[in-house]
């Protein structure tokens, strides 16, 4: 058999033993179940409102408020009834803010809708999060005229949905309209990941979204890269994905003991093209641990990005190993 022949089915039995397509990247795909379950938590906000002073600290504010009112020439009756139908409208207005249902519908939507703006804002080349297709047209119509959230005991769906996800949400306690909300994705193998953040309820699943697309969408060590004609796997470094070393010498040991390598010149310039989203890993404006005791300094260009140790005053430099 010809080299190069045999060099073509050695890329071709890697590229079936990995399951990946022939592109520079790819990714397994984490179908969720399209429906989102909150549960609503104890009201901070009134527990506050309950504890947040002392017995002592409302009796003065209380003797306060009545002192204005006498002073304003009301009589102690009437300035006690005012202070309890004020004290009863917010009570009521509060009551009125969170009747009904509906909060947990938006907050499910606003989490869809956030996680696909984010998407294409990223514009990764494959995104990893995605929600099931909810069965067919004819079953969504009739759920939402029954006012129903989706549900299925369809096994062919069940068998695409490798995550499902479930929240809870409290009135927070700053009592200015904010939700602290936390969000679970539990995973095939059991084991979940957890969001939070506060904020209004119209934004608040966005912070959370991008901090789910952040989690999931950044490249994962071992990764597999194709360049050109060869399979680049990306390993990471001994305690982290990308660590941190003293000297370009203590990073190549490193990866030695990991039977890897420090990346090229080449490779890391094409894994910082490919970001962050794309199975790659960015540069930024760090110092990157090369062979030979040198380093890559992307900010430095001019003749060469290529330095020595003593031109970055022996900082520390960033690595991670490759095979």
């Amino acid at each position: 058999m010809k080299k190069s022949t045999r060099k073509y089915f050695i890329t071709l039995l890697t590229f079936w033993l990995f399951q990946i397509p022939m592109t520079a990247w790819a990714v397994e795909k984490l179908t969720l179940w399209p429906t989102v379950f909150f549960l609503r938590g104890a009201d901070l906000c009134q527990f506050q409102d309950a504890f947040g002073s002392s017995r002592n600290e409302l009796v003065t504010q209380s003797m306060t408020h009545m002192k204005d009112l006498l002073g304003l020439g009301v009589s102690a009756v009437d300035a006690i009834y005012a202070l309890e139908k004020i004290d009863a409208l917010i009570d009521k207005n509060k009551e009125q803010a969170i009747a009904g249902s509906g909060m947990d519908i938006m907050l499910e939507g606003t989490l869809k809708a956030s996680v696909n703006s984010l998407t294409r804002n990223f514009n990764p080349q494959n995104t990893r999060l995605e929600f099931a297709n909810p069965g067919s047209i004819q079953q969504l119509i009739r759920g939402l005229k029954n006012n129903k959230r989706f549900d299925t005991e369809d096994a062919v769906l069940l068998s695409k949905v490798k995550g499902f996800v479930w929240g809870t949400y409290s009135y927070s306690p700053g009592c200015k309209g904010d939700l602290l909300v936390t969000l679970h994705v539990v995973l095939p193998k059991g084991e979940s990941v957890s969001f939070q953040d506060q904020g209004k309820p119209e934004i608040v699943m966005s912070k959370i979204a991008l901090q789910m697309i952040r989690h999931f969408q950044r490249t994962s060590f071992p990764s597999i890269i194709m360049m050109e004609d060869k399979v680049l796997v990306l390993i990471g470094a001994p305690g982290s994905s990308v660590n941190q070393a003293p000297t370009p010498e203590i990073a190549r040991v490193a990866c030695k003991m990991f039977n890897a390598r420090l990346p090229t010149v080449d490779e890391y310039e094409y894994l910082s093209i490919l970001g962050d989203w794309n199975g790659g890993v960015s540069l930024d404006h760090q110092f990157w641990a090369l062979t030979d005791k040198k380093i890559l300094s992307p900010d430095t260009r001019n003749p060469s990005p290529v330095r020595t140790h003593t031109e970055i005053h022996y900082a520390e430099v960033y690595f991670y190993c490759v095979k």
